[in-house]
């Protein structure tokens, strides 16, 4: 759980956790503001990381994905404690990569139509619809959505995917998955509900141009890769 002024969310997101199948919950702390800490302890989590200064959305992701291996997790399920993803999902994605259908699975909000509907904004929804078609162009793939924050992984792809070279802003994401996609590993998507509301987190319009155009750069860097005219670190 990658958390950022997750007080006010985290003990509804926790609460439907399921702990039928989940075993361990792990969750980063990336220097809030709110009292994100204490209720974390209060619901009893056991593994909480602080970073007393903010690393950012991809280092926040970095420290969890290291701590969930170190743990020996064999399958790692990235939840937002925003309660903008509902862990209801998380049986339906688990099961997808318990039987080796797909080692990465992700919730996309643009299934089903519901991003609208859920309140995504619409400069975001077109703006996501047209950066998927450029990616997956580039990329060779044809997945719904690049930009989701509820995924889910084998042990195996953490481990064979060079993540800690990524960056530590919210760009992180795209290149996980660019990554993932050059070593060939196969990728599903269930329907997620989209939820957008005051307590949810959210990245601003300047960001999420910033944001934009770092997936653009991924996107090239992973068809000049492809093509065998560029060489970079992140796809050793």
């Amino acid at each position: 759980m990658p958390a950022y002024n997750a007080a006010e969310t985290l003990a509804q997101t926790y609460q439907e956790i399921p702990f039928d199948i989940v075993d361990e919950v792990v969750l980063c702390d990336d220097a809030s503001h709110d009292k994100t800490i204490e209720k974390a302890k209060t619901l009893g989590i056991e593994h909480i990381i602080i970073h007393h200064e903010n690393k950012g959305y991809g280092g926040n992701q970095k420290s969890l994905y290291n701590k969930a291996l170190e743990l020996n997790a064999d399958i790692v399920i990235m939840l937002h404690p925003d309660y903008q993803y509902t862990p209801k999902l998380i049986p339906a994605m688990v099961t997808l990569i318990a039987n080796n259908l797909y080692p990465v699975v992700l919730g996309s909000r643009i299934l089903g139509n519901g991003a609208l509907q859920g309140g995504m904004p619409f400069y975001k929804y077109v703006a996501n619809r047209m950066l998927t078609l450029v990616q997956n162009i580039l990329v060779d793939q044809k997945l719904s959505e690049y930009h989701t924050g509820y995924r889910a992984f084998s042990r195996e792809v953490l481990e064979n995917i060079s993540y800690n070279e990524n960056s530590d802003d919210f760009v992180f994401d795209n290149q996980m998955l660019s990554q993932i996609i050059y070593k060939k590993y196969g990728i599903g998507e269930i329907t997620c509900p989209a939820k957008y509301f005051e307590e949810a987190s959210s990245i601003n319009f300047s960001r999420s141009v910033k944001y934009g155009f770092g997936v653009l750069g991924t996107s090239f860097k992973h068809f000049l890769q492809r093509v065998g005219v560029g060489k970079f670190k992140m796809y050793e």
